[in-house]
């Protein structure tokens, strides 16, 4: 089961987006060095479903980007 679903962070604001992302990335990160010390992980699996949910939110965080350069452009080509 993924940590956020994709509507859950569609219906997030970008600022959200961001600090959730800070808030995963910082978890992947502490993951990370527990295994690269030696340490064994609580729930190893959690590390696979943070990377995908990281890429989650980048990708949807680019697209609503993208959305919005389109609308720019359109908005300039009908002046």
């Amino acid at each position: 089961m993924p940590i956020l679903r994709v509507k859950e962070i569609r219906d997030m604001s970008s600022e959200e987006r961001m600090k959730k992302l800070g808030e995963f990335r910082t978890e992947l990160l502490r993951l990370k060095t527990m295994v690269r010390a030696g340490g064994t992980v609580e729930n190893p699996a959690r590390i696979k479903q943070l990377r995908k949910t990281i890429a989650r939110m980048l990708t949807i965080e680019n697209e609503q980007k993208l959305e919005l350069a389109k609308a720019k452009t359109k908005e300039k080509k009908e002046k």
